[in-house]
């Protein structure tokens, strides 16, 4: 692995850095959630703003207005985002454009392949259920055909961005006599259409996702992607996709927050001292300086396997489990060294960094569930990984 980036890779973070500086300046590079009614409408604007400079679709092939770049240049891109705290679309680019690519109909590339590339529309994810979650196969939602329709009945928990996506990216059950992982299949959803009902549900990191209803909602069997019964095979592949496209994003964040974490402690006194003077604060930050090169050499691997053209399978369950341990390690850290001032919200006078350090914890327990829950990524890296049984005996 060779880690020094090439100058074409450095001109073009640097090209995307500026792009950043104008579009999503210093001021909107909040760490928190952003829960106003407008910032939506901001994030459409920015998302339409990649569009115009091609940023959504820089590694798609030229047939379909990307650029042809390669995934290290992806990589950076989504590393300079994330780190800026700017919004991306990546369920519509990083999920469903590319599996769109392979298993779409030419009419469903035509549709939505330009809307996703322009940042005109995006997607989420109608995945897991109230009795589906790390074991998606077992999810129950009902697809009925009707002719020229699917009737779909059923609920999705956990559905971020529906309120506000689009489309949804469907997993439904169309044959419940199969064995579970053989009768599912793949739709894609107007959220537009009767009968789909969303509710928020909130988490404790402030983070809005959704509860949705599906109450005998229509959907054209022309939106299925792919062949009927053979969605689980589809969603296998669009998990790998996941992976390649979005491991950057939460590991360029947790370095910012590192940073920040730094700023405080060269910056505030107790007693006598700086905490940066502090030989028990000097050891807490160098042990973790020296945790996060190894997340970001982590990091860097996966893109470089990428980059070879092969999937970092085990790979990224080991950057997803450390990525989350070491967003913990670093919670609590603030929490030990700056004292009763991290336990004081953002609306109060005395907290430090705007509340970022009350919030971490409750924050990163999603960290450690969303896009895979440690546990099933532990079992990926014992059983791929190191070969071990799936039981004992």
């Amino acid at each position: 692995m060779n880690f020094r980036l090439t100058k074409e890779q450095e001109a073009f973070r640097e090209e995307v850095r500026a792009f950043l500086a104008e579009a999503w300046p210093e001021g909107k590079r909040s760490f928190f959630p952003d829960n106003r009614p407008e910032a939506y409408q901001e994030e459409v604007r920015f998302r339409r703003q990649m569009g115009e400079r091609g940023y959504l679709s820089l590694a798609w092939p030229k047939k379909y207005g990307g650029q042809e770049r390669t995934p290290m240049e992806q990589f950076l891109f989504h590393w300079e985002i994330a780190y800026a705290g700017a919004p991306f679309p990546s369920t519509a680019v990083g999920i469903v454009a590319p599996t769109l690519m392979r298993y779409g109909s030419e009419e469903q590339k035509r549709t939505y392949l330009p809307k996703i590339s322009s940042g005109e529309i995006d997607f989420c994810l109608g995945y897991t259920e109230p009795e589906a979650g790390s074991d998606l196969a077992a999810l129950q939602t009902r697809a009925v055909r009707e002719g020229d329709h699917y009737v779909v009945s059923g609920q999705k928990i956990f559905t971020s961005g529906a309120h506000e996506a689009e489309y949804c990216w469907l997993a439904v059950r169309t044959d419940p006599d199969a064995p579970k992982h053989q009768g599912i299949s793949l739709l894609i959803a107007d959220m537009s259409a009767p009968g789909i009902e969303v509710q928020p549900l909130w988490t404790m990191g402030n983070l809005r996702t959704n509860i949705v209803f599906w109450d005998e909602v229509r959907i054209p069997v022309s939106q299925r992607v792919g062949e009927e019964n053979k969605g689980w095979y589809y969603l296998a592949t669009a998990l790998d996709y996941e992976r390649i496209n979005l491991f950057p994003g939460p590991v360029s964040s947790v370095v910012r927050q590192f940073e920040r974490f730094v700023q405080v402690c060269t910056q505030t006194r107790r007693g006598q001292q700086l905490l940066s003077q502090d030989p028990g604060v000097r050891r807490r930050l160098v042990r973790l300086s020296a945790e996060l090169q190894a997340l970001i050499l982590l990091n860097f691997k996966n893109a470089w396997i990428v980059d070879t053209g092969k999937v970092p399978n085990v790979e990224a369950s080991v950057l997803k489990v450390y990525n989350a341990e070491f967003r913990q390690k670093l919670a609590d850290a603030a929490m030990e060294v700056l004292g009763p001032y991290a336990q004081l919200e953002a609306s109060s006078p005395y907290a430090l960094s705007e509340g970022l350090w009350e919030w971490l914890p409750r924050f990163n327990v999603f960290m450690s569930i969303g896009g895979g829950a440690d546990e099933i990524q532990r079992n990926i890296i014992a059983q791929r990984g190191l070969g071990l049984p799936r039981r004992e005996g």
